[in-house]
């Protein structure tokens, strides 16, 4: 106990050293525009408590935990998250437009995006065990030539979403060969570098990208040649059906686009998973000095991994830039690629709905608390960390196996290495 009482004083400590000044000395404009201190020390006060109790709480929890070494049997399999949240989850996303709130769909398309983001990072970090923070870069390639062959060539949505991704895929396949040989921390760095300079490039190289300025204008998709416009023309979606002018049928169409888009990538990644090429992945993650005795050609592997990862994220470039109908070096950050890691680790590597959970949790929790202004991210950053400490290795962390003997098979968080999914 003493040491537990230790232990949260010098957190509590740190938290003071760390959110007295942030928290409890917050500058306000006064009269006559000068700025002024407003001191805070009851918030200050109750932040230090929450971070002593909490950590406190915390390792009293560990040091009583007792370990489960025994695996769930096939027999409770039927009762995991992914058989129960799945269709839940599914029945949700479909019936949301139906509420007919615009906000609540342009969040639902802001969470899609990003379901769709880490389902493709998933491909390149849960499955094949390769570190990616650059994998904004491929983000930005979809966005980028989507914007430009469509007002390059007068070239429709659905015609450069799969140019768009083929695209992506060819510079996923560029930075899969200088890393062939490299692993862990190394990986990290140059994928990091690599994503900065697709940003740099596109900042800098104005007669194409439009520099800092950006590309505008970028038209909207269709649907068979009915645009959402807010005109009654027969060309449009509502003079066609004899429908009410509204912005909200454009969102909606554009949630469904993104709907079916993360769709697409779960059941290609799903499938894919059950081929050789996905059980390569997954004995590259485990051991690729092992992968490689096996003989499995390492060097494929990996492009693969890079390039499958990467056409996805173009598909959702170019989602971004269409519904958007503005794109800039500044939307392409490496905050970006925090976030869908972020999203991918919470949620489980390697987990399908470990991904989707995480993203809801993460990007639509944030919404939820935007009222909170600055100590949003406070207690975001709050929810995170008690979430990894009570589950470090995501949301989902048992998963089904890609190929077994038997039906119904479940390997619990208990029986995987440390670091695996």
């Amino acid at each position: 106990m003493i040491k537990a009482l230790k232990d949260a004083g010098i957190s509590a400590l740190i938290a003071l050293g760390i959110f007295g000044a942030m928290v409890g000395l917050p500058s306000v404009v006064g009269e006559g525009g000068k700025l002024s201190l407003d001191p805070q020390p009851w918030t200050v006060a109750i932040i230090v408590a929450v971070v002593f109790i909490g950590r406190l709480g915390m390792v009293l929890w560990q040091a009583n935990r007792k370990p489960r070494v025994k695996a769930k049997s096939a027999a409770h399999s039927k009762y995991t998250i992914s058989n129960v949240a799945g269709p839940l989850l599914l029945i949700v996303a479909v019936v949301l437009p139906m509420a007919g709130d615009r906000y609540l769909i342009d969040v639902g398309v802001l969470v899609m995006t990003y379901v769709m983001l880490g389902w493709g990072l998933n491909i390149v970090v849960g499955l094949a065990g390769l570190l990616d923070l650059g994998y904004v870069a491929f983000y930005a390639v979809g966005a980028y030539s989507y914007a430009l062959l469509a007002q390059t060539f007068g070239l429709g949505f659905w015609t450069c979403l799969p140019l768009a991704g083929l695209l992506a895929a060819f510079w996923g396949m560029l930075l899969g060969f200088p890393v062939l040989r490299l692993r862990g921390d190394y990986l990290a760095i140059v994928t990091l570098a690599f994503g900065e300079i697709i940003r740099v490039v596109l900042l800098n190289w104005t007669q194409l990208t439009g520099g800092p300025n950006g590309i505008s204008g970028i038209p909207r998709p269709t649907l068979f040649g009915l645009k959402f416009t807010l005109g009654d023309g027969p060309d449009t979606f509502a003079g066609f059906f004899h429908l009410t002018p509204s912005v909200t049928y454009r969102v909606a169409f554009l949630y469904y686009v993104i709907f079916g888009l993360a769709l697409l990538t779960n059941w290609v990644s799903s499938r894919l998973r059950r081929l050789p090429l996905g059980r390569a992945w997954e004995a590259l993650r485990e051991d690729e000095i092992a992968c490689r005795a096996l003989g499995i050609n390492v060097t494929t592997t990996k492009l693969t991994a890079f390039a499958i990862g990467a056409c996805f994220g173009g598909f959702a470039g170019a989602f971004f830039a269409t519904r958007q109908a503005f794109i800039s070096p500044e939307s392409f950050t490496f905050i970006e690629s925090a976030i869908v890691l972020a999203v991918v680790v919470l949620g489980g590597l390697g987990s399908q709905i470990g991904v989707a959970l995480a993203a809801i949790v993460m990007i639509g929790g944030g919404e939820v608390f935007r009222d909170f202004n600055e100590y949003r991210m406070l207690i975001f950053g709050l929810a995170l960390v008690v979430v990894m400490v009570v589950r470090p290795r995501g949301l989902v962390s048992g998963r089904t196996p890609s190929v077994s003997l038997g039906k119904g098979v479940h390997i619990a968080a208990d029986m995987m290495s440390q670091g695996h999914g």
